[in-house]
Parts: C-alpha cells; sequence; structure tokens
C-alpha cells in the first residue's frame, strides 16, 4: 500500500496564508519552484499580495528554514485566511 493513500490530505500537507507586496510574488514563486517538490504556492488576492504556500508536512524544518530566509527580504508575514478561502 502507498504510504498516505486513504489519507485526509491536510494531514499530509501543511498550508498557511502570507502576505508579501505584491511585486515579489513572482520572486517568490520562482525562488520556492526552484526547490524542487518543497513546497506549492498558490495567490489568494494579487492587488493585497496575499498568497498561500503548501508543504508536505515531511518537509517542513526545510521549508521553514527557506520561509525564515526570505521572510527580511521580502517582509513576508503570516496571515489569516481570508473569509472567503477555499482549500485546494
Amino acid at each position: 500500500m502507498l504510504k498516505g493513500v486513504g489519507r485526509n490530505p491536510d494531514e499530509l500537507m501543511v498550508k498557511l496564508c502570507y502576505q508579501v507586496d505584491k511585486q515579489q510574488i513572482g520572486y517568490l514563486r520562482f525562488t520556492l519552484e526552484s526547490y524542487d517538490g518543497l513546497g506549492f504556492i498558490r495567490t489568494l488576492d494579487a492587488s493585497q499580495g496575499l498568497i498561500e504556500i503548501a508543504w508536505p508536512v515531511s518537509r517542513e524544518a526545510d521549508m521553514l528554514a527557506l520561509l525564515t530566509a526570505l521572510a527580511g527580504e521580502l517582509e513576508l508575514h503570516k496571515a489569516p485566511k481570508p473569509a472567503d478561502y477555499s482549500a485546494l
């Protein structure tokens, strides 16, 4: 049996919302995607710079280290999920 099959996807992925300067969304996406398989980013509201970053639970330490390194450079801040949030 495949590991994780039949489990709730929310148990396998961490998903957090962040606020970033809207001009930096592309740079952040490019940077994150260059770490193959580390995580995913989706834009929730481009005009406000609201994004969601998701990563496998197994890669949490790596992702948090990267986000910490990028936080000062991009002024990346955790944000609450918007009222109209819909999970993928």
